[in-house]
């Protein structure tokens, strides 16, 4: 009984010094948003711009419909209607509280949908 006794214990030592011993696996690095994501998503912006923007905007043109043509507004650089740069920030800014001329789209569209059109006129 004894030598049993024995022989377990070692076999419990053996299998937890071989647990010990095997790597660890290492922790895989929390997924930060891509800078992409935290832009917005042109695909959807595009979506969004069709149904809420096209309305009052050509996107394939420069050509003035009810306002500007956004078609080359990132190549431009400025607004037509005011000189002003053309920024990620300028354009949500834009959007969201409108001019003289467009309504604010803030109560409109959601912040996320505001990022998407935000990505999506830059590449026009």
């Amino acid at each position: 009984m004894k030598r049993n006794g024995l022989i377990l214990g070692i076999a419990i030592f053996a299998v937890a010094g071989a647990l010990l011993a095997q790597d660890q696996p290492e922790k895989a690095a929390p997924k930060k948003k891509s800078s992409r994501a935290a832009a917005g998503s042109a695909t959807r912006g595009k979506e969004v711009f069709e149904k809420k923007c096209a309305v009052c905007h050509f996107a394939d043109s420069d050509a003035k419909k009810i306002g500007p043509g956004l078609k080359g507004i990132s190549k431009r650089g400025t607004f037509t209607v005011n000189g002003g740069k053309v920024t990620s920030e300028s354009l949500k800014t834009w959007i969201e509280n409108g001019d003289s001329l467009m309504p604010g789209m803030k109560e409109t569209l959601e912040p996320a949908q505001i990022k998407d059109v935000v990505a999506y006129v830059k590449t026009l």
